[in-house]
């Protein structure tokens, strides 16, 4: 039995844990508000918000219900359409703003645009941001982008429930506190035990490899389970748990501290409502050749803890580099009991540098052709200081702006889709290590990397043009790393 809230209705309900939110208030509650698109996650046809219960108050995100496991409902607060519509039958403001500028066309999609623009106006970021998950095949967008400027006019709507969604939002806290009271698992109807259920995270990716046998299963919800979502500093190590997802790294103040551009490089990463549910430690066993946040992560040398299942009482733990995780292609060094329960990485210290580059057909909501990170250590030095090429010219002196030489005293590559796994490039990282940034040592760099990827010809690219756009990702490093500098 899983109990939550949806809309202003109770559910208690024995459908299986794996089946999806969106199957559940389509075909079980006749919501039809809620659409069924591409059961991919790409196209926001089928887009909710999830409120979850933190402190005393409700925290919204938008997320896509066919990836979505009805046991990550337990608990919640789930609201479609139906839930935000007025009782008079008036439109709410963000429906309002799209009648008044023409936002819908055919119409499918224009729930979700509708559900990802309210959670943005309860929570107060961006609207623009807010929908890009969301797909329009009729519009041309800029009716909808226009849309979503009239509400972030200032005065244009208050920040949280009042006016936005219905009076009952108001009373949600304290019914959700009252359900988690008295669990909201109890028991699961599949043939599947509890004790056997498929751990799941977010489902962004198990859900779009193997719907049909989710549907029937029993899912073992790790999303939401607090010991295994913090951000931690210790000190030497910063240590972020398994189910933390790209939202919690986007909204941690530690990791922004470290890494200024932390908005720019998870952007690229999927959309708001997939970054809202996907795990990192689901990103990182999917061992997708090409997975954007093991790129990240194997650039900053991390390591992983990897413990035995939840049903396991023995509690094992031990940690793995993740650069040694993969074999093969899909091959993990983990046993099939084992999860990942934390990541961890060295706390920078003295002058880091880290940046991230991806290239893809699309600029957002794409999987990548090549994508590439850097962390560096660097010390300064008297000397003349490295001017990215495409800088020399605009400077008056094109020698360099300040007498100093960078010189690398720790230095971690990474690079996906040019080998058949996400790829720590540990010859050229070595290589690095004590060198001076400039011209030649670049040069070099990138003819050792040609030694150590082994890239093919697929749907995304050529080998050819993988071996080059790596090249060029790796040397815009350190454009993007050094321009102010030079400047």
């Amino acid at each position: 039995m899983i109990k939550f809230i949806l809309n202003n209705e109770d559910i208690n309900t024995d459908q299986p844990s794996g089946s999806t939110v969106l199957d559940f208030v389509r075909y079980h509650k006749d919501l039809k508000g809620t659409k069924i698109g591409c059961r991919e996650g790409d196209c926001g046809a089928c887009t909710i918000l999830v409120g979850e219960l933190v402190e005393d108050k409700v925290r919204y995100r938008s997320m896509t219900s066919c990836l979505m496991p009805l046991a990550n409902a337990a608990g919640k607060h789930i609201v479609t359409i139906e839930g935000i519509n007025p009782t008079d039958g008036s439109l709410t403001p963000v429906q309002q703003a799209m009648v008044d500028e023409s936002g819908t066309q055919c119409g499918f999609c224009t729930v979700g645009f509708v559900m990802s623009l309210t959670g943005a106006c309860i929570d107060g970021s961006d609207k623009i941001s807010a929908i890009d998950g969301n797909i329009c095949r009729c519009t041309g967008y800029k009716s909808i982008e226009r849309a979503a400027c009239r509400l972030s006019e200032p005065g244009a709507i208050a920040t949280g429930f009042r006016g936005v969604v219905p009076d009952y939002f108001e009373h949600i806290p304290l019914r959700l506190t009252s359900l988690l009271e008295n669990g909201v698992i109890v028991a699961d109807s599949s043939s599947r035990p509890l004790t056997q259920a498929v751990l799941t995270g977010g489902g962004t990716d198990l859900y779009v490899q193997r719907h049909d046998e989710m549907a029937e299963s029993a899912a073992m919800p790790l999303l939401y389970n607090n010991e295994l979502r913090g951000i931690t500093d210790t000190g030497t190590h910063i240590e972020i748990g398994a189910s933390a997802t790209v939202t919690n790294l986007l909204e941690s103040p530690l990791m922004n501290e470290i890494f200024p551009k932390l908005y720019d490089h998870l952007k690229l990463v999927s959309s708001t409502p997939i970054r809202n549910m996907a795990t990192l430690a689901g990103n990182l066993v999917n061992a997708s050749p090409i997975g954007d946040m093991t790129v990240w992560f194997l650039a900053l040398d991390a390591d992983i803890t990897l413990g035995t299942s939840p049903h396991d009482s023995n509690g094992v733990i031990r940690t793995l580099p993740l650069k040694d995780l993969y074999l093969g292609y899909k091959q993990l060094a983990k046993q099939p009991d084992e999860i990942i329960t934390a990541i961890r990485f060295k706390r920078p210290t003295g002058d880091f540098r880290f940046n991230f580059e991806k290239v893809c057909k699309r600029t957002y909501l794409d999987i990548a052709s090549v994508n590439t990170a850097i962390s560096l250590e660097i010390e300064s030095k008297p000397g003349a200081a490295w001017v990215p090429p495409v800088l020399r010219g605009e400077l008056p002196d094109a020698s360099g702006a300040s007498e100093i030489d960078y010189v690398i005293t720790s230095a971690h590559v990474s690079a996906g889709g040019v080998a058949p796994i996400p790829l720590y490039l540990r010859i050229t990282s070595e290589f690095l290590v004590g060198r001076t940034i400039n011209e030649e040592t670049i040069d070099a760099a990138n003819e050792i990397i040609q030694s150590e990827i082994s890239p093919i010809s697929d749907v995304r690219g050529s080998e050819q043009y993988k071996r080059l756009l790596l090249k060029q990702l790796f040397s815009a490093h350190f454009y993007e790393l050094f321009n102010q500098n030079a400047v």
